[in-house]
């Protein structure tokens, strides 16, 4: 998996990779159960502050997708049966980037293609 940061984004870099990393598990690229890189080693790869790293790992493990192992390192997590809690928490974070889209002139049939379309990218193997 390639993580691409883009410096000049107002997106933080924490939250690019934080991002790109649930992209790669979405995508196939990252299995359920496979280790990430360490913090140090993935700072130096991407050319960013250890920190950095670190806290898109935390973001990462808040969300319940990795798995972070004193010693061990980040395991993503296997996969597990939604909880109607997570299932809120998805319908919480869209709801106010569905409502920027429709007042930004987008209408249903626009909304439900994109979605559409981002499914087919993450699902393409």
């Amino acid at each position: 998996m390639i993580i691409r940061i883009e410096g000049e984004s107002d997106i933080p870099i924490y939250t690019q990779i934080t991002n790109q990393i649930i992209e790669g598990i979405a995508r196939g690229e990252i299995a359920r159960g496979d280790s990430l890189p360490s913090v140090r080693a993935f700072a130096a790869d991407l050319g960013v502050n250890m920190h950095t790293v670190n806290k898109s790992y935390h973001e990462l493990e808040k969300k319940g997708i990795i798995k972070i192992v004193p010693k061990s390192g980040a395991i993503i997590s296997p996969t597990e049966q939604m909880s109607e809690e997570k299932m809120q928490q998805i319908f919480t974070e869209l709801k106010p980037v569905i409502a920027e889209a429709l007042v930004s002139g987008m209408n249903k049939k626009d909304i439900r293609d994109m979605v559409s379309s981002i499914l087919e990218e993450l699902k393409e193997r």
